[in-house]
């Protein structure tokens, strides 16, 4: 292939990258909406937190997470202020431990969870659980009743089993809760399929279209026990255009202003007093992601059910949301050492750089589950080397074990250098796996200079203590099953 000198990558027949992708002036400097708000390069070093990242790597090793404990405590602080008359709950499936619970609860926020693994760290970190709401498609009796018992906020039903099921446990135990019935608007959300939850072909929620919505409401209303609060309505993730929250709420609040018109009675003449809009808004990734800012989606929201409002003839209900990417995502990059690096020929006489790092899918899946795009850079020193167009992938028995697909990164990339991802904040831990026997990287928070181990890096002994042959060859006892 010819030589140029500005590098292979402006060779004719070399790899140009997706579309939206151009190539830095300068490989080693930070897209600053990509990163947490600390994040800053000295000479060439990131610092998060005030911690040069370097320093990190040589106290905890890598691969690991870090935490900018100011950025996620700010973003939660905006959120809340800009709807500062809605109720705000963080979802907690994007990362939750016991320190993010707290400062969730600190920073004046509610709690969503929806499992009972979510609901024990929340109670574990003393989160009040009248704040708590309560997802999840199909939750047992055992978890129905003990969210009853400890005195969850709110249980968003989503089956008739449910309701009947939650009908019994309240009646058993003597109690009352309130319930919010999720609704499947029907919406097509611009966004991966896995993660698209309003049209009518999934698992979530009870369709309006079909009646069963509005069936779903009877039953609440019908239940002992049960305090119906009002509708939920999710429509996806990572959603950049508030059309789709315009249409879902079009449909909800009809279907909100027919509960008050048909069963108003039994209700007390009102209208249902809350809605609940869920969450997915979108954060930037790489630098083809625009997102909107919790102000701005507080003013397009807001219209938008005030105008849907006044053409049904319908007071504004009491509104809440569910962000936990738009928090946590930004707040986090997780920190990889480069492996190897190799070049691989391709037709029409391409190249291209793989660079292999110390992790991969089991601490981030979501390339190879959503096709997600990430975006990295050199941490560990400043590089006057020309950019190459590179792909860094983990060390994984997969060919689909990729971690960036597409980014410009400095030709004399070497193995012992750090790289960092930042947007990593939610799901990628939530997500972890120990996919061949890896080990899940820590959770560190950094602030003022000074760093915190919220979860530690998983040891060999954790890995091997559910393994019974490992613990005791003879045991065969299935209670120990459980």
């Amino acid at each position: 292939m010819p030589s140029h000198e500005a590098g292979w990558a402006h060779a004719d027949g070399a790899l140009k990258g997706p579309s939206w992708l151009r190539q830095p002036a300068d490989p080693n400097a930070l897209v600053p909406h990509l990163w947490s708000t600390t994040a800053r390069k000295v000479e060439g070093v990131l610092e998060v937190g005030g911690v040069p990242l370097p320093d990190l790597a040589a106290d905890i090793n890598t691969p690991a997470y870090v935490l900018d404990e100011a950025d996620f405590r700010a973003r939660a602080r905006a959120f809340r202020d800009a709807f500062a008359s809605y109720d705000v709950y963080y979802a907690g499936k994007a990362f939750i431990c016991t320190a993010v619970a707290s400062w969730i609860a600190e920073e004046g926020l509610s709690l969503d969870v929806c499992s009972a693994g979510e609901l024990t760290v929340a109670l574990r970190a003393g989160f009040p659980p009248e704040r708590i709401g309560y997802h999840g498609n199909n939750k047992t009796y055992p978890e129905l009743r003990r969210a009853v018992d400890e005195g969850v906020g709110r249980i968003i039903v989503d089956s008739f089993a449910e309701i009947e099921r939650l009908g019994q446990i309240t009646a058993d135990l003597q109690r009352r809760i309130g319930v919010m019935v999720r609704v499947t608007a029907g919406v097509e959300a611009h966004t991966h399929e896995y993660i698209a939850t309003a049209h009518e072909d999934q698992k979530f929620g009870f369709s309006i279209t079909s009646g069963d919505a509005l069936e779903a409401v009877r039953r609440v209303l019908a239940a002992d026990g049960l305090d119906l609060l009002g509708l939920h309505s999710h429509i996806g993730s990572q959603i950049f255009d508030s059309s789709g929250f315009e249409v879902a709420a079009r449909r909800v609040l009809a279907l909100h202003a027919q509960i008050g018109e048909e069963l108003g009675a039994e209700l007390d003449g009102r209208g249902l007093p809350e809605l609940d809009l869920g969450g997915g808004f979108g954060i930037a990734y790489t630098t083809q992601d625009d997102p909107s800012d919790p102000s701005q989606l507080a003013t397009e929201i807001t219209k938008i059910v005030e105008h849907e409002c006044r053409g049904l003839g319908i007071d504004v209900p009491r509104l809440s949301i569910e962000p936990g990417r738009a928090i946590a995502g930004p707040a986090m990059c997780t920190l990889y050492t480069v492996g190897t690096v190799k070049e691989v020929a391709l037709d029409g006489g391409a190249r291209r750089t793989y660079i292999s790092v110390d992790g991969g899918m089991s601490d981030n899946i979501r390339p190879a589950l959503y096709d997600a795009d990430f975006s990295c850079t050199l941490a560990s020193r400043a590089s006057t080397a020309p950019p190459v167009l590179s792909r860094v992938v983990g060390k994984h028995c997969e060919a689909g074990d990729i971690v960036v697909k597409d980014e410009f990164l400095p030709g004399d990339l070497a193995p012992g250098d750090l790289l960092a991802v930042p947007g990593t904040g939610a799901y990628c831990r939530s997500l972890a796996s120990n996919y061949n026997h890896a080990l899940r990287p820590p959770v560190v928070a950094v602030r003022d200079g000074g760093t915190r181990v919220l979860v530690r890096r998983e040891t060999e002994d954790d890995m091997l203590a559910t393994d019974m042959g490992a613990t005791d060859m003879g045991a065969r006892d299935m209670g120990e099953v459980r």
